[in-house]
């Protein structure tokens, strides 16, 4: 593959002699957004973990942009998962104290941006997904799919390599829930970051571009 993107090689994961992923390898392309899905307890939490660098595999190698993460110390991985990775959460993890534009912003205080540029990327970000005129206003005022669009724009503002989305619209009626997909999706390709969806809804699923299911500890194709 391309030296952007995400490639997962050989992933293996035990837990108390169980195996919970066996040999998984598939590659994300820069631009595509791919959903994973699978029954409870398959395994989608932990791979997802594993592709974050926030657990250790017993073997195999996950590779974003070409960096080998494993091949990182731990201080080196948690400063490139800061900047190289964008996350969606289903339960938003938006920030009530700080102003919606401080939220999207957020990343980019991580990183050491200037003021004038992560306030630019942040009212950017929040044109792009229609909320432009929300970036002074509390958390508290938005709606869970207006939420769920700050934590879409949080998640690319820094521009990352890869952003994962763990079941990002679980708590999302229907209609929100078809919005923030197709936002996500249209981001992702628009900033040419590999997308990662892990979800149990099929409905969801449908709106990735490819759809793996993961099942007995290893993927297919859906």
């Amino acid at each position: 593959m391309t030296p952007a993107g995400l490639a997962v090689e050989a992933l293996a994961r035990s837990y108390g002699g169980r195996r919970v992923l066996d040999g998984l390898s598939f590659a994300v392309q820069p631009g595509e957004f791919v959903a994973i899905v699978g029954e409870s307890g398959s395994g989608k939490s932990t791979l997802l973990n594993l592709i974050a660098g926030l657990e250790t595999p017993d073997s195999g190698a996950v590779r974003i942009g070409g960096t080998d993460l494993f091949g990182l110390d731990d201080d080196a991985r948690t400063k490139f998962r800061r900047a190289r990775l964008g996350f969606v959460f289903q339960s938003f993890h938006i920030l009530p104290h700080l102003t919606v534009g401080q939220n999207v912003a957020l990343p980019l205080v991580l990183l050491g941006a200037s003021v004038a540029d992560r306030n630019a990327r942040a009212r950017h970000m929040l044109h792009a997904l229609g909320l432009e005129d929300r970036h002074d206003g509390a958390p508290r005022e938005l709606s869970g799919g207006e939420l769920q669009r700050v934590a879409v724009a949080r998640a690319l503002a820094h521009r990352p390599a890869l952003v994962l989305a763990d079941e990002p619209t679980g708590n999302l009626d229907p209609e929100s829930a078809g919005i923030v997909l197709e936002l996500l999706r249209r981001e992702v390709r628009a900033a040419g970051a590999a997308g990662v969806l892990v979800t149990h809804s099929a409905v969801a699923a449908a709106r990735a571009d490819r759809v793996l299911e993961l099942h007995q500890g290893r993927l297919r194709a859906g």
